[in-house]
């Protein structure tokens, strides 16, 4: 994706004494970029608010998490914003995420005309409750045409059961007589998962110190670069994410191989 390199300058003036601009290198930006969104309710909690409250802190921090991914000229920002376990969470925090995706939706998609965003969704959106489903195919609908940057929500997400359906989708397929059992490779696979249009992250971001990926794009995260850090989501700042890109660039990346000198 493009980037516009006056708006660049002017989004990431002002920068602290240990990373700018400068210290990256925009021809090595990585084209997908994840992001595990981890620590609202630690958030919350450490300034004596409801969990909840967390969640609502971190919309802002997600909003930036766009901007900067455009304003660096990223192609694909991936977010992990709820998953199939999240449904065991109490009632009444399920029910405020389920509203807080709606109201932040809509709140959030003259950004994403204003960008060039186009939204994604991955996972099962269907089994959501209708208000949030039907903002969310509103979404789709608005944004189908954009070629931006491309923004993908994970919600009621799982990979293993991203990988069940896909293999499900293999055997129907088998069984139809559309496929050989010889034809199943790992492309057939990642045609038939969520981001089947989409590349592999290069980049994992998870914030709040955790090392799990938490039933997550586990295909897809093969031989992803993972940075880690101890800021909470609704603490994490477009400094943050420029320090994950500057430690990204410093990676060799091998795939199994070794780096040429």
């Amino acid at each position: 994706m493009q980037r516009d390199e006056q708006k660049l300058r002017a989004y990431f003036a002002d920068a602290p004494e240990d990373i700018s601009l400068e210290d990256v290198d925009l021809e090595r930006i990585p084209r997908h970029v994840s992001i595990i969104m981890d620590g609202n309710g630690r958030w919350a909690q450490s300034r004596g608010l409801a969990r909840p409250q967390g969640h609502v802190a971190g919309v802002d921090s997600l909003r930036e998490a766009v901007t900067t991914s455009v304003r660096l000229g990223v192609d694909y920002l991936s977010v992990y914003a709820f998953s199939t376990e999240n449904w065991r969470r109490p009632r009444e925090e399920v029910n405020l995420l389920m509203h807080l995706f709606a109201k932040t939706l809509i709140k959030e998609l003259p950004l994403f005309d204003q960008e060039n965003v186009r939204l994604k969704f991955l996972g099962d959106i269907e089994s959501l409750p209708k208000k949030t489903y039907d903002v969310f195919m509103q979404g789709l609908e608005q944004t189908a045409g954009y070629d931006g940057m491309t923004f993908a929500l994970a919600v009621n997400y799982g990979s293993r059961a991203e990988l069940v359906r896909g293999a499900r989708a293999l055997a129907q397929d088998v069984a139809a007589g559309k496929l050989a059992p010889e034809q199943i490779d790992e492309a057939a696979l990642s045609q038939r998962l969520y981001t089947a249009d989409m590349p592999d992250p290069e980049l994992l971001i998870r914030t709040s110190g955790e090392l799990r990926l938490s039933n997550y794009l586990l295909w897809q995260l093969a031989y992803t670069e993972f940075y880690v850090t101890d800021v909470l989501w609704p603490d994490f700042t477009k400094w943050d994410y420029l320090r994950a890109v500057r430690a990204f660039e410093g990676r060799g990346r091998r795939f199994g191989g070794v780096v040429q000198s």
